[in-house]
Formats: structure tokens, sequence, C-alpha cells
């Protein structure tokens, strides 16, 4: 396999993905829509994404919803890495159109495509996500492994944010979620990415075309959109700290996420394009250490010598997950990845790539969450 198609390879993931596939000798095609959400006003002039492949790769301004550009885009290719999809849990709740449109929608007609048409493609990556396990795998000292059903909403109005046994709603222990965990996701953009997964591989063995499915925990790092307020909790504070403003934290600083970096991404991405072993399966990508929020918001603080406020709100969005890191067990055993950038190292990285960008003094993280409260969403 030498020409490799990256779906929505303009992104972060994509283009960090379609650079190193560059140095490694494949021929590398973009097919991407460049959102101004993500790139900007005029992308092909001040995106970095954009601009760090632009004489690398060859580059199709398309949308995977569009057949004919799709259609064009996939000629002469021998693998797909499909990365295309609106991202953004909060967003998901309420651009639910949009969201199964490019999510779902883009997805069956790549498959319907690949299933109906001549084709050259010899395997297919597609980018699922942690947000398909919902609240992820505990362990009750009663009931043994339990998987929370979705928070409620009259309990976290009242400050209560963990999760409880969904048989006894007695206190339960959080553990890495393996990928056999029960897939229970609690936001759109989680059912998107499950519906992604499964069609995807339910088609690729059908037709004969071996398929592996990544699930990316919250991957960050140099390059990352420092404008989107949807996605990037790092980007998010960043901004808000380079710009002076105080940092809000949701619910009470102890929820948690595992932040992978972006090389580690792009590492086993490639280990599941290049190994046969990978066909067929899913695999957890991610640091195997959850890192609660409140310390992101003080190490980034620190990073960026800072003195702003860190306020612990009480806020909290509906459809968020409390925690979820990844059990690394079988993308280590099969494909042998093991993450190399610790948390430590990867905010290092990230803060200093941040503090030689332009700062952003725009309002659009504000505006994303007086769009939650109009619907509901952010109590």
């Amino acid at each position: 396999m030498k020409n490799i198609l990256i779906t929505g390879g303009a992104g972060f993931i994509g283009s960090n993905l379609a650079f190193k596939l560059t140095t490694k000798g494949y021929n590398v095609r973009v097919i991407d829509s460049l959102s101004q959400q993500i790139h900007g006003k005029d992308p092909k002039v001040n995106s970095p994404l954009y601009l760090s492949i632009k004489e690398k790769v060859e580059f199709y301004k398309g949308d995977v919803t569009n057949k004919k550009e799709l259609k064009n885009a996939l000629q002469g290719q021998d693998a797909i890495i499909h990365l295309a999809a609106e991202t953004g849990t909060g967003q998901s709740m309420y651009e639910i159109k949009k969201y199964c449109n490019v999510n779902i929608g883009g997805t069956a007609l790549l498959l319907d495509m690949l299933t109906n048409n001549n084709h050259s493609i010899q395997k297919i990556i597609v980018a699922s996500s942690r947000a398909i396990y919902g609240e992820g795998k505990y362990e009750c000292l009663e009931h043994g492994i339990v998987y929370p059903e979705v928070r409620k909403d009259t309990e976290m109005h009242t400050g209560d944010f963990e999760c409880k046994c969904p048989i006894c709603g007695s206190h339960i222990k959080l553990l890495p979620t393996s990928e056999d965990s029960k897939i229970h996701p609690t936001s759109v953009y989680g059912i998107t990415k499950q519906n992604q997964e499964q069609m995807v591989l339910t088609v690729g063995k059908s037709i004969g075309i071996p398929a592996v499915a990544f699930r990316y925990q919250n991957v960050y790092g140099p390059g990352q959109s420092l404008s989107n307020p949807y996605t990037g909790i790092l980007s998010i504070f960043s901004t808000q700290i380079r710009n002076g403003n105080s940092i809000n934290i949701f619910e009470d600083g102890n929820e948690s996420r595992d932040f992978v970096y972006i090389d580690d991404v792009v590492g086993a991405t490639i280990l599941g394009l290049e190994k046969d072993e990978a066909k067929y399966e899913v695999y957890n990508v991610g640091s195997d250490r959850p890192i609660n929020i409140l310390t992101v918001a003080e190490t980034l603080k620190s990073k960026f010598n800072s003195n702003i406020k860190i306020n612990i709100t009480g806020n909290y969005r509906l459809g968020d997950i409390r925690h979820n890191f990844a059990d690394l067990t079988k993308i280590n055993r099969i494909l042998g990845y093991q993450p190399q950038i610790s948390f430590n190292n990867g905010i290092e990285k990230f803060c200093l790539w941040a503090n030689s960008q332009e700062v952003k003094h725009d309002n659009n993280y504000q505006k994303s969450i007086r769009e939650l409260k109009e619907k509901g969403l952010y109590k």
C-alpha cells in the first residue's frame, strides 16, 4: 500500500498523520472541507493545520457527504484513513442533524461507494472515540464490574457528580475501560462514532476490506485549534489564560480524562495501517492514566507563568461523562503500542507551541456556553 487517502486530513490528527506518512514515503491524498470552526475564515492563508501539509500532500477541498467529490478523491488509492467528522460532545446535543449527516451519512456514503463501485482500496481505518463508552467501567464491592448509566440532573444539581452503581446505588471504583466494555454513549457525538465504527467494521468484513477502528481518548498537542471552543480543553484553557481571563471549571474539578499526545495517536494509527494483525479489530488509544481537570488547569497556569484565577463553578453540561481512561492491554499485545509521551512532557511541548502563536482575542468560548444555556444543556 503506497497511496493513502485521509478524509478530514487537514484537521488536527489528520495533518499530523499526513505529515508523518509523507516522511515514511507514502503518497498522501487529503480530502477536507476546511471547516471555518476549525480553520478560520481564510484557511488557505491563515490555517496552520492546512499550511503544514499544503506542499506535502495532494489536497482536495471537498466534503465526504458529496458523492462526486468523494469519488474523485478515492480514485487510485490503496487505503483510507477515515477521520472526517464533526467533533464536540456539547455541540452535538443541539446540532443533531449536522452531526448525523456528516458522521453517519458521510461514512455511509463512503461505504456505499466501496460496496457498489470498482476501487483499489485494501484497508480502511476509522477514527472512533472513547465517547462510545459513556461512563466507562467501574467496580462495585457487591456487584463486581458495572457500567453506570447517565448521571442524573437532579443529583448533579446538588453537587453530587460521582457515578453510582446502577444496581445498588453505592459508590464505585473507577477501572480502565477495555474494548469489551459496555457500549452506551451519553451524547449524540458518541452515538455517531459508535455508528461509524460498527458500519466500517461490518461492511469492511462483508466486502473483504480489512477494517480497523481506533477509539481515541482526549488527543492534544501542538497544532490544535486554539479558537475552536467545542473540542480540546487544553486549547480552551490556554486561550483563556493567555487572554488574562479566569478559568471556570465545571463540576468540582475532579472529573478526569485520559489525555494522549498527538504523536502517540499518529504512531498507533500507522501501526494499524501497516500491521496485518490489526484487521477487523477495535483498539483503545490513550495514555493509560486519568488526569483530573483541576490538575490540567493548574498545570497550564504554572507553565504559562500566569496569575489568573481558577474557579470551581459547580456548573455542568448534560451529556458529559465523569471519568474514563483506556485499558491499553489489547493494543500493546497485538500491535505493540505503548504511549511514549507523558502528560508532563506533552503539556510542556504544547505550551511552548501555544506561546509561539498569536493570542486569539475572540469570544467563541463564551458564545458556546450561551448556546448550551439556551438549549438547557448547561446548568
